[in-house]
């Protein structure tokens, strides 16, 4: 008689200092930021709001990323697609919503800015810009206040791979690297810098490119959450002991079109579309914790179900709340002298 042998599932989270329910608090934040995604795609297509810039495919190196830093002492400059990142890190879908249905309740900006530029400042969300990689030096520049006031705390900043090549990321490494600055640089590198492939951007790693700036550079599988926590939390361990920057590529797959006025299709096929949602770190993560026994269909069933009330009752009060009023243009704009501010 021949004797069978089972595969068991290795139980990853625990040896990396994770609970069980921290395990699980990471899938539901996946699975939260992926049903407003999802939500925000047909919102536009129905005309209700102008514009999303999607991040469907990249929730599990957002959320890993979150999980490994300080939500107390830490200061966070996520890049436009970093819905599951700031979702993660406290801010609401209905925060989510007045922003993209631009509404004067929106903390990001008051409705003032396009969606997905995140600014809160009671979650240490530091206020990002539209041209892409301005927010690098901007971290880089927090990192160095948090040196000299000699603070327990590190700055994280994301972008994409088209951006490591504009002048402000190569900038702003360089100055970190040279003051040896407490600051995580993460690239999401999603493969293509709006219909532009990663071959034709790059002639290399942009993880190498740490090298030259003398700090370490590392690459991680940006589907697999558990990873890139480690990873992170390996870089924020290394800037806490003075140690220096980390430049992290965390490689993964844009499953959405750039934005909401974007034809993919135009210069990608269907069949690596596809071939990519194979890979999806969502439904990865799903089947591991099922298989260590965290999860099944009925607690998959009520997730879902919770996170779409969670998103209507969001979606439904950012269309009912005001606008901003027109003067409200001028806010935050000039000083205000008459108050003493």
């Amino acid at each position: 008689m021949e004797s069978q042998s089972t595969v068991q599932t290795v139980n990853r989270h625990a040896p990396l200092g994770l609970s069980d329910g921290q395990a699980l608090d990471m899938y539901r934040y996946m699975t939260l930021a992926r049903k407003y995604d999802e939500r925000s795609l047909l919102l536009q297509r129905a005309g209700k709001i102008n514009f999303h810039v999607s991040g469907i495919g990249q929730e599990a190196a957002q959320v890993g990323a979150a999980f490994a830093l300080d939500r107390e002492t830490d200061y966070f400059l996520p890049y436009y697609r970093d819905y599951a990142f700031v979702l993660s890190v406290g801010m609401t879908p209905r925060e989510l919503m007045l922003s993209v249905f631009a509404k004067a309740e929106d903390p990001n900006s008051g409705g003032r800015q396009m969606p997905g530029h995140f600014g809160c400042k009671r979650l240490r969300i530091v206020t990002g810009s539209s041209p892409v990689t301005t927010q690098v030096p901007h971290a880089v520049g927090f990192a160095l206040a948090a040196k000299m006031r000699r603070e327990k705390a590190v700055s994280f900043v994301t972008f994409g791979e088209g951006s490591s090549n504009q002048g402000d990321f190569h900038e702003a490494c360089n100055f970190a690297g040279v003051n040896k600055l407490p600051v995580i640089i993460m690239c999401e590198n999603n493969q293509y810098a709006i219909s532009i492939p990663a071959h034709r951007q790059l002639g290399g790693k942009v993880s190498d490119r740490a090298l030259g700036y003398g700090f370490p550079g590392v690459r991680v599988d940006g589907n697999d959450v558990l990873e890139v926590y480690r990873v992170v939390k390996e870089a924020r361990e290394r800037a806490l002991a003075g140690e220096g920057p980390t430049l992290i590529e965390a490689m993964m797959y844009r499953l959405s079109p750039h934005s909401t006025s974007d034809n993919d299709l135009a210069y990608r096929t269907k069949e690596e579309v596809d071939a990519n949602w194979e890979k999806d770190g969502l439904a990865h993560y799903r089947n591991y914790l099922t298989d260590l026994g965290l999860w099944n269909e009925d607690k998959e069933r009520d997730l879902v179900a919770q996170c779409n009330l969670e998103i209507k009752e969001a979606t439904e009060y950012a269309d009912r709340a005001p606008f901003p009023k027109p003067e409200d243009t001028l806010l935050h704009v000039y000083a205000d002298t008459e108050g003493g501010a």
